[in-house]
């Protein structure tokens, strides 16, 4: 009988999709007017909306606060998750001309969405996306296939840079779980009390091969913090407010 039932057990917790347990909830202000992407801090709704910081070294040596550091603001609209950054940041390198090759070792702007909150694995699948948005404005994520593709039509992005201080504003069209690459998709209505799977994160290098760091908004447990785009499980949460 035990060895009945032993493939019945495994086949029960391996077929299981616990829901993902909310963690670093952030409440997200409506913005009564979409902010102008010019890579200004000068619109209105982000006078009100609050600083969050991007100060979790998930990869690399420590590194010090004139080397790097980071924080963000949110808002949305009916159309749109809006993110605002501030990047301090000595050196701005960009060594790979192809936008498909190691996108990951050029510094750029990382925005993690799991548009339903679901949690899970993504790596190879559209449960969830991890946008890598180069200095050039180019936005890169995996396939289902494996291989890299162009998502430019997903986020909109501006960057000014003033000494060693670069803004990003930046805009994500959110898409569900059935998304298919070459096909039509629509992006989702965002409404108030929608809860959105959300990580951000930079890609810090200073003029070395592969990246030196990076830099994460949400805290990881364990040794191995790299795991944002593998798993949803580690994305924070948003909750969107009026």
């Amino acid at each position: 009988m035990k060895n009945i039932y032993l493939p019945l057990v495994f086949f029960f917790f391996a077929c299981s999709n616990p829901k993902k347990k909310d963690h670093q909830i952030i409440d997200v202000k409506k913005a009564l007017e979409s902010p102008v992407l010019d890579g200004k801090a000068t619109d209105n709704c982000w006078n009100t909306a609050k600083w969050h910081a991007l100060d979790q070294n998930w990869l690399g040596n420590a590194f010090s606060h004139e080397d790097f550091n980071g924080r963000y603001k949110l808002c949305w609209d009916t159309n749109a998750l809006y993110i605002l950054v501030e990047i301090t940041d000595d050196i701005l390198y960009d060594q790979n001309q192809d936008p498909l090759k190691f996108w990951w070792d050029d510094d750029c702007l990382e925005v993690f969405i799991d548009e339903d909150n679901s949690g899970g694995n993504h790596q190879y699948s559209h449960n969830a996306f991890a946008y890598h948005i180069a200095l050039d404005g180019n936005v890169v994520d995996l396939g289902p296939d494996k291989a890299p593709r162009l998502y430019n039509h997903h986020i909109k992005s501006h960057r000014t840079t003033v000494e060693k201080l670069s803004t990003w504003e930046v805009a994500v069209s959110l898409y569900d779980d059935d998304y298919k690459d070459g096909k039509e998709n629509s992006a989702k209505v965002l409404s108030r009390g929608k809860k959105i799977g959300f990580a951000l994160a930079y890609c810090d290098n200073d003029g070395s091969r592969e990246r030196e760091n990076f830099i994460g908004s949400v805290f990881v447990p364990g040794e191995n913090k790299n795991l944002g785009w593998i798993s949803a499980d580690t994305f924070g949460t948003l909750l969107l407010q009026d």
